[in-house]
Order: C-alpha cells, then structure tokens, then sequence
C-alpha cells in the first residue's frame, strides 16, 4: 500500500481521501500538520487507487480490512489514532472505528460523506464500475479526466505533479490508475455505522459543497460542523481549518 507519512510518535493522524483520488490530495496539509499536530500522520491510497493495488471486490467492510492489513506496520504499537476521511475515506473512518479490525481509533473526522443516495446515483455507480478503464492520447487529457473523478477540477491544476500519482501510463497511452470497479462499493449505512462506532465522531462538511447538506448530517444525532466559504474538498481548499478540526477531535474526551 502506497503511503505519505510525516511528523513523529503519537497520536497518529490517519488520513484517507475521497473517492477517486489519491494520498497527495492531503499535500496541502503538510505545513500546517508540521506546525500543529502533535504526533504522526499516515496517509494512504487507497484499495484500488493511486499506487495501491486493487481488490477482488470492493465493500466498505473489505476496503477497511485491507487498509488496516496494508498500515499494520505503520501503526504498530500504536495505541491513539485519529481519523480524517474524506467522503468515501469517511465511511472508510467510520468503519475502522467499529474496533472489529484492531485499528485503535478513538475519534473520527468525517468530511463531506455523501448520505443520501437515490436509485439513480446507485444505477449510475454500477454503470460506471463496469466500464473497462478509458485510455488516453496524452498525459494532460488523461490527467483532466482524473480530476473530474477526483472532484479536483478547478482546484488542482493540470500539470500539477500530484496528479501523476492518479495516473498511469503505458505504451505512450494514459489512464486512471484508479480501478473502476471501486464505484460499485455502494451506499453507506451510516445508522449501523455510527452505532458500531466506538469512538467520538465528528461529522462535517463545506458550506457550499453540493453533495451533501447540514440538513443531511443534522439527523444522525450526532455533533456537526460546517466550514464557511468552502466546497465539497474542504481539505483542498482550506487545509489549515480541516488540521483544527482534528485538533479539535484530540481535545475532546
């Protein structure tokens, strides 16, 4: 499993991206993780993204366990872990957080979880996942592409060097790295998961970020935060105010 990993001892900050992307997506966290977070950050790519490789099947349950599987030796020892997931890296947080694949996370910052899903989205998920990777003349149409998926467009650019992590190349073609079969993983049952949850979770989401609303997260019961002035990739767009919520999230008991 492809990781990025900085700071030292505990606790540990683990850190899983959204769909489609891929572990530099956090790059822009970085400094402000070196000026205020206390201890380590793991950020991985995810099953079947970036340098990761793909799995046989994908469900939420399964994703996890290979995460857990694939940092075993990166958490070793550890005893304090924090999670900040982002949209499927959510739900991805909320399911380790069930203590069932000895991950010892005590809190969980969820950001911009999609929760509501209509048949259509779910129709169009499969359509997608049973597309055979599309290939590409040049490495910027392919890279434009990634970041469409990502839900980059507009705020990485390009030819940012970041973006090659998302991509791959093969006799003078690009592609996705990214495994389309990932799509068909589904909806969340965020009830169960946040019943299972044994840790304290933070749900939050940006102000303008159109897939989901506070509404959306209000219902579960459970504490919410809205950033002001920012849009579905809050971490993109304001790194420094996500590294408080973490913050935030180790403060509380």
């Amino acid at each position: 499993m492809r990781q990025r990993t900085g700071g030292d001892g505990e606790p540990v900050l683990l850190l899983l991206h959204g769909m489609g992307a891929t572990s530099d997506v956090w790059a822009g966290c970085e400094l402000p993780l070196a000026r205020d977070w206390p201890g380590r950050w793991v950020a991985p790519d995810l099953p079947g993204h970036g340098g990761s490789p793909p799995l046989a099947h994908y469900t939420f349950d399964e994703v996890a366990a290979s995460i857990a599987r694939g940092l075993r030796r990166s958490l070793d020892g550890c005893r304090d872990v924090i999670v900040l997931g982002h949209s499927l890296g959510g739900v991805l947080g909320l399911t380790l957080a069930s203590g069932a694949m000895d991950v010892p996370v005590r809190s969980v910052v969820g950001l911009g979880i999609k929760t509501l899903w209509t048949e259509a989205d779910l129709a169009r998920a499969k359509e997608l996942a049973q597309r055979p990777p599309a290939w590409f003349a040049s490495r910027d149409e392919a890279a434009a592409r990634y970041l469409r998926v990502s839900g980059l467009a507009g705020l990485v650019p390009v030819d940012d060097p970041a973006v090659d992590a998302g991509l791959r190349a093969e006799d003078g073609r690009w592609r996705l790295a990214m495994d389309p079969a990932v799509f068909a993983i589904g909806a969340p049952d965020m009830p169960g998961l946040l019943a299972r949850a044994r840790a304290r979770v933070l749900l939050a989401r940006g102000e303008h970020d159109p897939m989901v609303a506070d509404q959306d997260l209000a219902r579960f019961g459970t504490p919410v935060v809205t950033l002001p002035g920012i849009g579905h990739n809050a971490h993109v767009e304001s790194p420094e105010s996500v590294v408080r919520l973490c913050r935030a999230a180790l403060s509380s008991p």
